[in-house]
């Protein structure tokens, strides 16, 4: 009898957005797949769970992928989260999927929070076709180049990138889609510090830099409309 592999979506920021299927789900497999261990262990302790935990990261995954097939093909179940929201959005994990896959291993998933979804709602914007552009690159001339070809897109853009990057990102944007682009800046979605600005790049950025904001963040530029 082979295992299950669950992907299990957990919350964003607050920790009452759980679902109780990840809940039930956790708490009956046998080990708990995830990318660091700090926010994994302050998960299970929240929900006073204890469990093994194997770390697949851009270091680890290939060598811990042949120990999790392992233990899945002995009929162990296991259940793969992230730091946060939804694994395998952004986050290592892809290639131990592939794997699973490969050996005719279950698979099940348990949708949850995220942080994309969210974002591109309260944005106001038309969203009945979106582009997610996800993390640019790091280098400024890169990160440009991306900006001009998402430009041609005549379609909301969703962006994500690390907090400090976040003032850059909106100095680019400013540059490469003018200042009059409306965008929506989601900023730590679900916790106490959640707010959602709103308007022009230039004042959105202006407001950034008053607040010296530093947030868990989702950009959407409203570029919809927008000549090619």
């Amino acid at each position: 009898m082979l295992g299950r592999f669950y992907i299990v979506s957990t919350h964003i920021g607050n920790f009452e957005d759980i679902v109780l299927r990840a809940k039930r789900v956790l708490s009956e497999c046998d080990f708990v797949i995830c990318e660091e261990l700090k926010p994994a262990r302050q998960l299970l302790k929240q929900l006073e769970l204890y469990k093994e935990l194997i770390q697949i990261n851009e270091h680890t995954e290939k060598e811990n992928t042949e120990l999790v097939l392992q233990l899945l093909l002995e009929g162990k179940n296991c259940c793969l989260i992230s730091d946060a929201g939804t694994p395998l959005f952004s986050d290592p994990g892809n290639y131990l999927l592939n794997k699973i896959y490969e050996k005719g291993i279950p698979v099940s998933i348990v949708p949850g929070p995220d942080s994309l979804v969210p974002a591109l709602i309260v944005s106001g914007f038309d969203i009945s076709k979106f582009f997610y552009a996800g993390w640019l690159s790091p280098k400024s001339h890169e990160r440009k180049s991306q900006l001009k070809s998402l430009k041609q897109i005549n379609k909301t853009i969703a962006i994500m990138d690390t907090p400090y990057r976040l003032k850059q990102l909106l100095v680019d944007v400013k540059e490469i889609f003018g200042d009059d682009i409306k965008v929506s800046l989601a900023c730590d979605l679900t916790t106490e510090n959640e707010k959602i600005l709103r308007g022009k790049i230039s004042e959105v950025y202006q407001k950034v830099v008053d607040d010296n904001s530093k947030c868990e963040f989702v950009l959407i530029i409203d570029n919809s409309n927008q000549g090619s």
